[in-house]
């Protein structure tokens, strides 16, 4: 077969009769063009459109025709490119919000991602993916940095937050996994520790990255009995950089120190805390998001409007300052932003950025008096004329978030109701509103703002968990089941969460429903609880856990002689306190007990001594300072405990897996008190000591004739290191 020869353009001769081969064919046909010899053929004969002319001279475009016309056409292309930009004649705003509608992944932008989620299971060509690459790469590289993903050249640390997700409440970047602020008590009852809404998948236990709190403020408000301190989702802390971390019992409620009322506010991070206390992903105001498919909620987010007319003038310039912010070069784009505000003082893009910058910067160094900066900056641009909606929006949401986070709740109140009174239609923000009470322990407030919530929008299942919880802590048990079990049942935003799965379970043992286990077994398979029976919120992963212990796998076997040894002696003192009838015990408040008598007497509390209440057993205190794996437990206690005939404790689980919990007998009748833990039950006996993990659930009975005395001591798991038991929050 005769190879083929490549025809550009003509070339036909009179002499040999041949016509190369269509030259506009891109399809190659065989046989096409052969140069030599002439050929009789009709299909040898044929003219192409730019081929050989029947007289011999050349046809179509010559060579410098075609490259002249492809340089005037190339040129146009160009400065048609440059006056669509030069003029600002495409809303590249409105483009990203129109590509928003398709963000089917919930990431905040249109990408390959969401293409496939589209478009199902079949496989996108390449060449498809490549477009749709180009037409994100270039929407988010004409927006100003709101929506731009880790620069090529940037470092590799993550880029600061993004614009859009704070309208979702989502602080990924700024969140620094705090642990509750919120009041404690020995076990999980109705409090509430708010997360931060999406959260990060961290590689070592959130435990360990607490971060710290500011001093605590005398005029936050003490939460006791039935009106619990509210905590967010992710069961964390309020914390701050520089100061240590405390976290107050529920009886001494959450307290803040700031002189102004404004600083007074206290807000926590979003962290989940699943049963190992790893956060799991979730956005900042509680409003968390699952993994689980059945749960995961596609939200469609416009692109937020920030600039005003006069900031599109220097959009320019706050792009070049926005895209050093998304690279991670902090203090140079807090200086750009600076020298902006100081040319334009009205710009609230330029401040807002300023802003912006402060908080990373915050995250960065870890200071406390930076982050104080940038919330007064976010106030700042807020008090300028002519902000934008959006701006404001995000602008007040965010100050309220920082102000939580330094624990300030009552300046973060203040901005809530400020944000629900510039936008009163706006359902979410109300629900923040209601956090930020039960932040301050102001269980009837939040009641009244969820009631509204829930007269406006009857199926906001996130105003249904928290509604639910409320009840729950007014003891309004029955009444508590259908919300909170329609509330997750919901998938909405916030509801997934170990704490209402928590709640829920408990409300219906209490009312004697089966279904309690089915609920603990999802919360579990959701990640919420470490199993069915472990059911504690407070947890370090990879803990040994089983529901009893023996004084040789604990590794305390001198704590353990030492009490059995003595226990006469703790027995005297804790009768002779009893003898005394001061009111020293002190009945158990934490809304445990179905019926009957049952006080404590506390000696150590959260790692502290209490000084006082040692001179009552001074003997029993001087024992107990030789073991600083008891007295120095910052998640546990060291007590008395009476429980008198005719007494039942609710079946219920501790805060936290970081402890096991020793039962000493001082005064046990011979019949009729038990406990169960998980589904093994024991008895006491004087002058033995049972240990078990007070993390799985436990129940007791006291059906005795005459009253049962104990000896509770809380000692570290015995897994923990030294520097997790020095860095763990108290509870």
């Amino acid at each position: 077969m005769a190879p083929r020869k490549n025809a550009k353009g003509g070339g036909g001769n009179s002499s040999s009769g041949s016509s190369s081969s269509s030259s506009g064919s891109g399809s190659g046909s065989p046989g096409a063009g052969t140069s030599g010899g002439s050929s009789s053929s009709p299909g040898a004969r044929r003219d192409t459109k730019h081929g050989g002319h029947k007289n011999g001279r050349k046809g179509g475009l010559s060579g410098s025709s075609f490259f002249t016309w492809f340089m005037v056409i190339a040129l146009l292309g160009v400065w048609t490119s440059v006056a669509v930009v030069w003029f600002d004649l495409v809303d590249y705003e409105e483009v990203l919000g129109k590509l928003g509608v398709y963000d089917a992944d919930g990431d905040g932008d249109f990408d390959v991602d969401d293409a496939k989620v589209l478009l199902g299971p079949q496989n996108i060509d390449d060449e498809v993916q490549e477009q749709i690459q180009s037409l994100h790469h270039e929407a988010v590289y004409t927006e100003h940095g709101d929506d731009m993903q880790q620069e090529e050249e940037g470092p590799a640390r993550k880029p600061p937050q993004e614009d859009d997700d704070f309208l979702i409440g989502s602080d990924a970047d700024d969140r620094f996994e705090p642990l509750d602020a919120g009041a404690f008590h020995e076990e999980i009852e109705d409090s509430y520790h708010v997360e931060e809404t999406a959260s990060q998948v961290y590689n070592q236990d959130m435990e360990e990255m607490m971060y710290e709190q500011d001093n605590p403020d005398p005029m936050e408000p003490v939460a006791g009995g039935e009106e619990r301190t509210y905590h967010d989702a992710d069961d964390i802390t309020y914390q701050d950089y520089d100061e240590p971390v405390y976290e107050p019992s529920e009886n001494e409620g959450i307290e803040s120190s700031d002189n102004t009322v404004e600083d007074s506010n206290i807000i926590l991070e979003e962290a989940h805390v699943p049963p190992a206390e790893e956060q799991q992903e979730v956005p900042p105001e509680t409003n968390r998001k699952t993994d689980d498919p059945e749960q995961k909620e596609k939200v469609k987010k416009k692109k937020p409007k920030l600039l005003n007319k006069f900031d599109k003038t220097i959009k320019a310039e706050l792009d070049a300052a926005e895209k050093l912010r998304k690279r991670g070069k902090i203090e140079e784009a807090l200086s750009a932003f600076q020298e902006l505000v100081r040319k334009y003082p009205q710009s609230p893009r330029a401040r807002y950025g300023k802003a912006q910058c402060e908080d990373d910067l915050a995250e960065k160094r870890r200071s406390n008096e930076v982050l104080r900066g940038a919330i007064e900056t976010y106030q700042e641009v807020a008090s300028l004329p002519d902000v934008p909606t959006d701006l404001l929006k995000l602008t007040l949401k965010r100050r309220s978030d920082r102000q939580q986070f330094l624990g300030h709740m009552r300046g973060s109140l203040i901005t809530l109701q400020k944000l629900v009174q510039l936008f009163p239609d706006d359902t979410s923000l109300k629900n923040d509103l209601g956090v930020g009470y039960l932040l301050i322990g102001d269980n009837n407030n939040a009641k009244k703002v969820y009631e509204e919530v829930l007269n406006v929008t009857p199926n906001d299942g996130f105003a249904k968990v928290h509604y639910g919880f409320i009840l729950k802590a007014q003891n309004k048990i029955a009444e508590s089941i259908p919300y909170l079990k329609e509330g997750i049942e919901s998938g909405d935003p916030g509801t997934d969460d170990g704490r209402f799965y928590f709640h829920l379970g408990d409300a219906m043992q209490r009312v004697g429903d089966k279904e309690a286990y089915k609920w603990y077994e999802l919360g579990h398979k959701r990640g919420h609880f470490a199993s069915v029976w472990q059911r504690s919120l407070y947890n370090v992963h990879g803990l040994k856990a089983q529901p009893w212990w023996t004084p040789k796998e604990t590794g305390y076997t001198e704590l353990v002689k030492s009490l059995e040894r003595n226990w006469k002696l703790i027995r005297d003192e804790g009768l002779a306190v009893m003898d005394k009838a001061k009111g020293l015990f002190l009945p158990e408040d934490e809304n445990l007990r179905e019926k009957g008598d049952w006080s404590q007497f506390t000696l150590w509390q959260q790692g502290r001594k209490n000084e006082n209440a040692c001179k009552g057993a001074p003997k029993t205190c001087s024992l107990l300072d030789k073991f600083p794996e008891t007295t120095g437990c910052r998640r546990g206690q060291i007590k008395y405990s009476v429980m008198h005939p005719g007494t039942h404790v609710w079946p219920h689980t501790g805060p936290t897996n970081c402890r096991l919990r020793m039962h000493l007998g001082l005064v046990i009748p011979k019949e009729g008190c038990k406990i169960r833990c998980a589904n093994e039950s024991k008895t006491w006996e004087e002058g033995k000591v049972l240990i078990f993990d007070d993390s799985f659930e436990h129940e007791v009975w006291q059906d005795a004739a005459s009253f049962r005395l104990i000896f509770i001591v809380d000692v570290w798991h015995p897994e923990l290191t030294p520097q997790q038991r020095q860095s763990l929050p108290a509870i």
